[in-house]
């Protein structure tokens, strides 16, 4: 961790913060918005302002949430010099905590900005899914028992980074978020990015355990694990192809079937880092497979 701190201190601040930010996995939060608005230019009801907006919304919410648990699990102990996982820069003391909450909390301040004018043509609705939402980005790492350490967080991000997200977005443009496409394309959307988040967890269950987490990779051990985050790829590869059944969800398929083999074949490592980016591909993939269909 030595070397890795000695390399990052020489980078510029603003790379600092990005990596804090965790900009590799913010399309997960967009994702859902392109698959809502897609929805809604099929009926001729696109608004690019609404688009913008949530877009905005969504993407500060999941940083403002990634800059808080930097911080948060440092303070905890959680992230120490045996992480698996990519470096975290308050652990490495390359950037100092209350900084990186007050930059949370900027974060959190624009999604409420621009939930302002979402709630302005949505109501309350919109601003019961905008309180939850910035509630699961606090409480995801702080409390008593952080969401980040119980067996029920993939099943969150399917909820609310797929189904919330995606109806959300559609029905601010007119289209009816209870239909059957609309909450089949949330959990197509919701399904990868559960499986980063599984394999996240995968990762880092030895530290986790000693944390005094219960993550679900915990609860149900190793293998289990491997084949829950496989389960959730083909899973959402299934829905896409119940949408959708054409030859451009091929590509998507391929690189399921690679970080399927990948997964159950590498062993605990950083090794699997490698893989976290490549399973939001998989999701963007799989939303561009529909879209070309």
């Amino acid at each position: 961790m030595s070397d890795v701190r000695e390399r990052l201190a020489s980078l510029p601040r603003p790379a600092l913060w990005i990596m804090a930010a965790r900009f590799k996995t913010v399309s997960l939060s967009l994702m859902p918005v392109l698959a809502g608005s897609w929805l809604a230019a099929g009926q001729g009801l696109w608004r690019p302002d609404v688009t913008l907006a949530a877009m905005l919304a969504a993407a500060a919410i999941q940083i403002g949430t990634n800059l808080w648990n930097d911080a948060a699990d440092a303070e905890r102990g959680v992230d120490r010099d045996d992480r698996l996982g990519p470096p975290r820069m308050t652990a490495l003391g390359l950037l100092k905590a209350p900084q990186v909450r007050r930059g949370a909390l900027a974060a959190f301040g624009v999604a409420v900005l621009a939930g302002l004018y979402l709630t302005a043509l949505g109501g309350w609705p919109i601003v019961a899914i905008g309180l939850a939402s910035l509630a699961f980005g606090y409480l995801y790492s702080m409390g008593p028992y952080p969401m980040s350490g119980l067996p029920f967080g993939e099943a969150l991000v399917i909820l609310f980074f797929g189904l919330v997200a995606v109806s959300g977005t559609a029905w601010l443009q007119g289209v009816a978020p209870l239909a059957p496409q609309t909450l089949a394309l949330g959990a197509m959307i919701g399904l990868p990015g559960a499986a980063v988040l599984m394999l996240n967890n995968h990762r880092d269950r030895a530290q986790d355990a000693r944390a005094g987490r219960r993550t679900l990779a915990i609860v149900i051990g190793d293998r289990p694990s491997r084949l829950v985050y496989f389960a959730f790829l083909l899973g959402a590869l299934a829905v896409a192809a119940w949408l959708r059944p054409a030859l451009t969800l091929t590509p998507a398929g391929l690189l399921a079937l690679w970080l399927g083999h990948a997964m159950w074949h590498w062993p605990i490592s950083a090794r699997l880092n490698r893989l976290i980016a490549q399973t939001a591909l998989f999701q963007m993939l799989l939303l561009i497979g529909v879209i070309a269909a």
